[in-house]
């Protein structure tokens, strides 16, 4: 770094620190996913209680991708001021308390500014994963994130399957609140690791270069991540959204049908969140992979916009196969940096814009179908989106980090 003092890194974590990080990094993981997933399934049990506006219901509907990017602009500057593992656990305790908050709300308000608190700690949370994985393993980058991007991925369709069950039994407040106890059992991890390093020296604060976030906008490298994040949010954002919709009224299935097809969409980056990661860290198979997640894109839109009617499932399945840009833009942030102070400034950069980005399409096409009266305009400004994913594809798959990339336009990073 040029002209400026970095602060001491922490030594390398022991047998036990690490043991410590797993767990935390698997409980973190499930928990930021399962705060999101577990209300949407009790919409209708909430209503019976108290009145839900429509607007209520978009307005948290569109809460997390701006949450999560105003926050993925924030929790660089959190970790700056207080630590990587300090802002983590201030993470996890909000999304605890937002989740208990949530349970006992009393009105839509409530719920709203409940969820939205939820949604505060869980966009900090994002941005924590990806640097919390290259310190403590930085030789397991792929293998580490693909755990916890499976761990996503379960926590994801997991909620769903009891939220129902659960609140039958014993009311939608509880089925709520339970996921509390989840968050409050993944602060424990990093209550230790931040009580081991106080006893053993004084937890070095991870003071990230002041103008790092900023470098990183003048980054070709920085800016095609987070284009590709962009493309991957984008169509899952805007497929759990207007999908069903989509295929009712092109396709002409039953809405119990077009539910079960969303559920094969979300299904499909199972697979992806298990063999992504591990196949961009050890074979370098990042282009290939874009190649896979384009012409997947390209074709599941496609059938969609030429014969939505003909094959629907296969549609949504290429479709589905799309996001799998998701896990691998998580892992090239830990293999594109060079530690994990550069890791969180670049995740932040990455995922604010990108959630950004994201947030906006969903009300976009529904109002383009409002103008239009028809789906097929909005199918292909999606398509135009998969192409956005090619030219950002040809820059992240050069071998360089963004350190490297600052030196050889600029001079000493």
């Amino acid at each position: 770094m040029s002209g400026e003092t970095a602060s001491p890194r922490p030594a390398t974590p022991d047998r036990h620190g690490r043991v410590l990080a797993f767990v935390g990094i698997v409980l973190f993981a499930f928990s930021l996913r399962s705060a999101v997933a577990s209300l949407s399934p009790l919409i209708d049990l909430i209503s019976a209680d108290f009145a839900l506006p429509a607007s209520i219901i978009g307005l948290i509907g569109t809460a997390p991708p701006v949450c999560f990017a105003v926050f993925g602009m924030l929790a660089p500057r959190f970790e700056k001021r207080f630590g990587l593992e300090r802002v983590t656990v201030a993470a996890i305790t909000v999304v605890a308390v937002g989740l208990v908050v949530r349970a006992f709300a009393g009105d839509a308000l409530g719920l709203l500014a409940a969820t939205a608190l939820i949604f505060a700690g869980v966009g900090t949370g994002n941005i924590l994963l990806p640097p919390l994985v290259k310190k403590y393993f930085p030789q397991r980058v792929g293998l580490l994130t693909t755990v916890y991007t499976t761990t996503m991925a379960v926590a994801t369709f997991t909620p769903p399957l009891v939220a129902v069950p659960v609140a039958e039994v014993a009311g939608w407040r509880m089925s709520l609140g339970v996921w509390a106890v989840l968050a409050a059992a993944a602060t424990l991890p990093w209550l230790l690791m931040l009580w081991r390093s106080r006893a053993d020296a004084p937890l070095a604060t991870d003071v990230a270069t002041p103008r790092l976030f900023a470098r990183l906008w003048k980054l070709p490298l920085a800016w095609a991540l987070a284009v590709t994040f962009a493309v991957s949010s984008t169509l899952a954002y805007t497929s759990f959204g207007w999908l069903p919709t989509i295929l009712v009224d092109t396709a002409g299935v039953t809405p119990q049908a077009a539910g079960a097809l969303l559920s094969l969409f979300a299904l499909m980056g199972l697979p992806a969140s298990l063999a992504v990661p591990l196949l961009v860290a050890r074979l370098r198979a990042e282009r290939v992979l874009i190649v896979i997640a384009v012409g997947a894109g390209f074709a599941g839109l496609g059938g969609l916009i030429v014969a939505p009617q003909a094959a629907p499932a296969l549609w949504v399945a290429l479709l589905g196969l799309a996001p799998l840009l998701f896990p691998m833009i998580l892992v090239m942030l830990g293999l594109r940096t060079r530690s994990h102070e550069t890791a969180v400034a670049l995740s932040g950069f990455v995922q604010s814009i990108g959630y950004a980005i994201a947030a906006v399409f969903p009300l976009a096409i529904g109002l383009l179908h409002d103008a239009t009266g028809q789906w097929t305009p909005a199918l292909w400004v999606l398509v135009g989106v998969v192409a956005a994913a090619i030219p950002a594809g040809y820059v992240i798959t050069r071998a360089r980090t963004v350190e490297e990339e600052w030196e050889r336009r600029y001079g000493q990073w």
